[in-house]
């Protein structure tokens, strides 16, 4: 990847477009940089890069302005090859304020770009964000070129003709920045007028006030002769693609798509029963647009409510849904139990964030494994999934579908902050290629003197799904053990025993495919063992070692509960176990409990996502010690506290 001073200079405009282009717009919580970065991402979508994005936004609705803790931020990496990350150093920075340079700009390339908006660089700002003198004029930024405008004077002025006041006409400078970032990469302006215009249907003032700042920011690169600062406008060219329809999809579209999609398979109605949490909460607001395709949402008054009427639906016979994050997920543990007891098909959605307690509710991370696959009273085994990326959800969901519907039983499906918030470029599918797994309902009546066993078992070990008030089907269900068969009460030992043997059997079971390895092959010096969002940076660490001759394999699990049969045997053939995780271990604990394999840990949990140089440098460094589980990840070690509260 090419630094910014080679992919922005007039020089370089006569090369090949870079592989690619990491941009990230950081601002105050209120300046729109989540709006900016979306709407650049359309364009860049519809130029036809590929491309991956990182919103990273403060928990606060509203942070006090100005402020360190109150910066919003949205990164993209564009380009003209595959990409599977938002990229680790940007190329350029857009800062709208002080404290959006200062907590961003250690993180920008070498010879990057910054475009800082020095009327916002006043005294106060500046103290805000700590700054004892004013950046953009002390030559402390010398190693990255600066391109210094006085964005909010530009948007006052572009704006001026329609009479708004000062605070609603600077709400329109987010416009101005992004219509500069759409002439530096050539990207048509056409799509966000359109959607401006759309926006502010009813008040056609704020769309033209916005237009004529979008305008004017594209206007200032093409008159302003920037390439006498060393900036020209760039062309990245489109990716290589299949033919095909696509759209952009983040996580949270993308499971909800494939809920509605397994459901139809199933040919089953869905009921949706959610409580609001971030960053799970967009799932039900996708959701409540399907009403078409047989979906019910509910906004429960609490978790336990929300689990409970989706678990009260499956009974009824509906696939039932829900979906939270990890706090969420914890207080529907017991109506997970219910759910394991009663056998009735449930999926749970855990969209993680940091923790434990309320911890980083708008930050990443993949700590809820054990909570997943350990986290409820008894034994009490659940299938677990987990998604790779934002497109990725769109076939975990429909497959979670199908192993609750086939086997009777409640699924977890693991997504992340990450995921749920980030958009790629999606092939809409064509669901004549996915195979439908229908329900049927028992309804067949006892023979003559015998009873209905609803506790009775195929050859999957699940029991029958009868739908209430069936004739001739009388029978109950609930949280007491259950006599095998019957179904009717039953506390003894034996009878116990048989039970819980029999609902784990049935879990361990469940059909999943096999193990792949994603590169390299099986057998071999290390292999790099990933589980969710961790797929990007370890594929493409994996791809750059294995350029350079290094011995690595990359194998992502799917399927964490049951694990894949050939797994075991598979991690065996490799001579060193390399497990990268945004937790402290907790795959590698599984794996090392299942497998009794040397599984070492590479963990991270600042509430951001491996970069591909951290994953990479863990590759080098373990092939290149003799004894790698010695080696500790560099992200454990302790920060200074001057690092914490710089």
């Amino acid at each position: 990847m090419a630094t910014a001073a080679h992919q922005l200079t007039p020089e370089a405009s006569a090369n090949p477009a870079p592989e690619a282009i990491v941009v990230r717009f950081a601002g105050d919580s209120g300046d729109g940089m989540q709006l900016t970065g979306g709407q650049f991402t359309l364009a860049t979508a519809l130029a036809g890069n590929d491309l991956a994005t990182f919103p990273d936004f403060p928990a606060e609705i509203r942070a006090p302005q100005g402020t360190l803790f109150g910066v919003s931020a949205f990164q993209i990496n564009f380009g003209s090859t595959e990409i599977d990350t938002a990229g680790d150093q940007p190329d350029v920075l857009i800062a709208m304020n002080p404290a959006a340079l200062k907590t961003n700009v250690d993180a920008l390339k070498p010879g990057g770009l910054i475009i800082a908006d020095e009327g916002e660089f006043g005294q106060r700002n500046l103290d805000k964000a700590k700054y004892a003198a004013n950046p953009l004029e002390d030559d402390s930024l010398g190693k990255w070129q600066l391109l210094k405008l006085d964005i909010s004077q530009l948007t006052l002025d572009a704006v001026k003709p329609f009479g708004l006041g000062n605070k609603e006409a600077l709400r329109c400078k987010n416009m101005w920045t992004l219509g500069l970032a759409l002439w530096m990469f050539d990207r048509d302006r056409q799509p966000i007028i359109d959607w401006l215009k759309a926006k502010f249907a009813k008040a056609p003032e704020l769309a033209e006030a916005n237009i004529a700042a979008l305008n004017a920011g594209h206007a200032y690169g093409e008159t302003a002769e920037l390439g006498a600062m060393g900036i020209s406008q760039r062309h990245v060219a489109a990716a290589p693609s299949e033919p095909g329809l696509y759209r952009t999809i983040t996580g949270a579209e993308a499971i909800s798509l494939g809920l509605v999609a397994g459901a139809q398979l199933a040919e089953l109605p869905m009921f949706f029963g959610g409580y609001p949490i971030t960053p799970a909460s967009a799932i039900l607001h996708h959701l409540a647009r399907f009403k078409e395709y047989g979906v019910t949402t509910f906004q429960a008054e609490d978790e336990i409510a929300a689990i409970a009427s989706a678990l009260g639906a499956s009974y009824a016979g509906s696939l039932g849904v829900t979906s939270s994050s990890g706090p969420g997920i914890a207080l529907k543990g017991e109506a997970m139990g219910l759910a394991i007891m009663t056998e009735l098909p449930l999926v749970i959605v855990n969209s993680q964030r940091g923790g434990p307690s309320t911890g980083l509710p708008t930050k990443t991370e993949q700590s809820d494994l054990y909570q997943a696959v350990y986290g409820r009273n008894g034994d009490s085994p659940m299938p677990v999934l987990a998604a790779r990326s934002a497109a990725d959800c769109f076939d975990v969901a429909i497959e979670a579908v199908r192993i609750a519907t086939q086997y009777m039983t409640p699924v977890m499906l693991l997504t992340d902050g990450y995921i749920a918030n980030a958009a790629e470029p999606w092939k809409v599918p064509d669901m004549s290629g996915y195979a439908p797994f229908p329900v049927t309902f028992h309804t067949e009546l006892p023979a003559e003197g015998e009873k209905f066993l609803p506790y009775a078992r195929d050859e999957k070990l699940k029991r029958p799904w009868v739908k209430p008030g069936t004739p001739g089907l009388l029978h109950r269900i609930g949280g007491i053990e259950k006599a095998l068969g019957t179904g009717n009460i039953d506390y003894s030992p034996g009878n116990h025993q048989a039970m819980t043997d029999i609902r784990r059997d049935k879990v361990l079971g469940i059909d999943i495919p096999d193990q792949i390895v994603e590169q390299g092959q099986a057998g071999g010096k290390l292999v790099v063992v990933g589980w969710g969002s961790t797929y990007g940076p370890i594929a493409t660490a994996v791809r750059r070692a294995r350029a350079k001759g290094l011995d690595v394999s990359h194998v992502h699990l799917r399927h964490i509960w049951p694990m894949p049969k050939n797994l075991g045997d598979l991690l065996k053939s490799y001579e060193h176990i390399l497990v990268p995780e945004m937790n402290t271990g907790q795959l590698k604990t599984v794996l090392r409990d299942q497998y009794l394999v040397n599984a070492v840990p590479l963990n991270k949990v600042s509430g951001q996502p491996f970069t591909i140089a951290e994953i990479e440098a863990a590759i080098v460094r373990h092939l290149g010690s003799d004894r790698p589980e010695e080696l500790g990840p560099d992200d454990t070690q302790l920060p200074s506290p001057e690092a914490v509260n710089p």
